[in-house]
């Protein structure tokens, strides 16, 4: 069975849910949406598919209308041209345009790992539309890049790998995929047994296809390309965000504290809140009861 494209395999981890088929900016997004109340929109990260939100979709539904897209390139949403590349920046319009194509005009952004970094891209482009963000793990590209040594490049390896030049990590990951994203998962999750089968079967099968794995290395390619560019152009001008800004920061990071992640996001908002979730990267999957505590605390009920 093709886990992607069987329709039943998807809304087995969102029960209640319906299926989110939209093609729109050049992109045939596939996942799910829900639930009742002011629209939330749901990012997932690497080198995963909208069904990271799995554990706590049920809950903040109740809440939310949740929009959990797979982001363009990735799981089932499919990408049209690929030329120019799906820059941060590309990628935030086209969840603009998948928005007010289901007619919301305000939402709230929650991001993980590659979708905290397309939220906020977001909700620095079109501050008239993102009433919050919370960005889960992760940091502004530029800010990443520039703390970088070599206890980080160790354990990231696959940032400086997948953005290499077009062509080759795409052929050596041919070679292995399934060895490549379970290792990237087991890193992440502290061990593939902390990522139930199902899951997993999902993860795997997505990242089996060439598409998706070559949309992925022109993700990481962007990324120490053209968005630090943009993020450098940014913060020369001073450009910030507007919105209130939450910072979820897992405790497995030895290198930083929440607290620290709160004073880079000030460089980019002024109203920035936070807190350490005990878990390893994966935070809505290892830790799925605090993050949703925490989101229930920050986001807004009402547009």
């Amino acid at each position: 069975m093709d886990l992607l494209t069987d329709k039943t395999a998807s809304l087995s981890f969102f029960p209640g849910f319906r299926r989110l088929d939209v093609t729109v900016d050049d992109v045939r997004f596939a996942g799910v949406i829900g639930g009742n109340g002011a629209p939330l929109l749901l990012l997932h990260g690497y080198p995963q598919t909208h069904i990271a939100w799995r554990k706590i979709a049920h809950d903040l539904a109740r809440s939310w209308t949740l929009i959990i897209p797979d982001l363009p390139g990735y799981g089932a949403s499919q990408i049209g041209t690929t030329k120019p590349r799906w820059t941060k920046q590309r990628v935030a319009r086209s969840l603009t345009a998948l928005m007010q194509h289901l007619g919301y005009q305000k939402f709230a952004v929650v991001g993980h790992d590659r979708g905290a970094r397309a939220g906020f891209r977001l909700a620095l482009d079109y501050p008239d539309l993102v009433t919050a963000f919370s960005s889960l793990a992760v940091v502004p590209v530029l800010d990443a890049m520039s703390a970088v040594d070599h206890q980080f490049a160790a354990r990231n390896f696959h940032w400086f790998f997948l953005s290499q030049p077009a062509g080759l990590p795409e052929k050596l990951l041919a070679a292995a995929p399934d060895a490549f994203i379970e290792h990237s998962l087991a890193t992440m999750a502290n061990g593939l047994e902390n990522i139930e089968p199902q899951a997993l079967a999902i993860y795997r099968e997505a990242f089996r296809n060439p598409k998706v794995r070559h949309a992925i290395c022109e993700d990481y390619r962007a990324a120490m390309n053209e968005d630090m560019d943009l993020d450098r152009i940014d913060r020369t001008s001073g450009k910030k965000l507007l919105c209130p800004v939450q910072v979820l920061w897992p405790t497995s990071d030895p290198r930083n504290t929440a607290e620290t992640q709160i004073e880079i996001w000030s460089q980019w908002a002024n109203d920035v809140t936070g807190m350490t979730i005990h878990a390893g990267h994966l935070l809505p999957e290892e830790s799925p009861q605090a993050v949703i505590a925490a989101l229930r605390s920050f986001l807004p009920i009402r547009v």
